[in-house]
């Protein structure tokens, strides 16, 4: 029973989105802390052994910009090097998990400056997220850099109402967080292959079938459901739960090959970040291109009528 108060207590912290009242029991000093918690744009806490990190942009639908970004690197990093912390869950604030980098910080690409990208960051060079346990909590959209992050944690469990997908091929910006590397390599080439070049959503249901998520939850239960698998790791001897864990990574993207393989991937594609991926964001900021899941008059087809042949007819 007092695990079930604790678990409510987390999960109604998380999904609450309404302002603090002023008439409230807290002290000054707790709404203050508050306050500036809702501020970050990466919110950690802690259940026993289990850290738990948030995304916390729910205005932008938790789009990934560079500071973000780096934000949750340093974050990552802060519990991997925590001795008191044995596994991770990553999800989102507000009901969505992540749905891509943000188009409008993209669409302010001049030509210079690299950097204000957020593809060329730490996160994009990051073999992997962490050396524990990294859970993915998806809720809502999972996309672009989403579904690549989901793809970089060891397990994913998602609401029966999220999406994943690489919606960013809508405006033509590249995968280049190793997505076109590890979604191969979870559920085989050919349904890969088809998830990657058309773009389009993939459901639960789905997505458990082919094996690229472990769990489906109904919505609003996803945090409460991956605490309790994160809850089952923590019981095991854990230096032989990590070697193993290294081993089966080591098997599945072998070091050599999978370093190879992104550096390709980045090789391959980084050029046209600027050849269409700039153009694209920009079309979503000032023409609506592909808003709401849009997929139609992406590209602009010049529709000519001609006059059948009176012998054809």
């Amino acid at each position: 029973m007092h695990f079930l108060k604790r678990l409510s207590g987390i999960i109604n912290l998380h999904y609450k989105r309404y302002p603090i009242r002023c008439l409230t029991s807290k002290s000054c000093v707790n709404v203050k802390d508050e306050v500036e918690q809702k501020e970050k744009n990466i919110l950690v806490d802690h259940f026993e052994q289990i850290c738990m990190i948030g995304i916390n942009r729910p205005e932008r639908k938790n789009a990934l910009n560079v500071a973000t970004a780096q934000e949750l690197l340093d974050e990552l990093d802060k519990f991997e090097n925590d001795e008191n912390f044995l596994v991770g869950i990553l999800h989102g604030i507000g009901g969505n998990f992540c749905s891509g980098y943000d188009l409008k910080e993209i669409a302010q690409y001049d030509g210079k400056n690299e950097e204000v990208l957020p593809h060329f960051g730490p996160l994009a060079n990051r073999i992997e997220l962490c050396k524990k346990p990294l859970i993915a909590a998806i809720s809502g959209y999972g996309l672009g850099i989403g579904f690549e992050l989901a793809l970089m944690c060891d397990l994913r469990v998602m609401e029966e109402s999220a999406v994943l997908g690489f919606t960013n091929r809508r405006f033509g910006i590249p995968i280049l967080c190793g997505g076109t590397v590890r979604l191969p390599a979870l559920i085989g080439y050919s349904k890969a292959i088809e998830l990657i070049l058309t773009g389009r959503y993939i459901q639960a249901k789905e997505a458990y079938s082919c094996g690229l998520i472990n769990r489906y939850t109904t919505t609003g239960n996803v945090l409460g459901t991956t605490l309790n698998l994160a809850k089952s790791f923590v019981k095991f001897p854990q230096k032989t739960l990590l070697a193993d864990r290294a081993s089966a990574q080591f098997a599945t993207f072998s070091a050599k090959q999978l370093e190879e393989a992104i550096q390709f991937e980045k090789d391959n594609a980084s050029h046209l970040l600027f050849e269409e991926g700039v153009a694209g964001a920009k079309r979503f900021v000032t023409e609506g291109l592909g808003k709401h899941g849009k997929f139609y008059n992406i590209t602009k087809v010049e529709t000519k009528f001609e006059e059948f042949d009176k012998d054809l007819l």
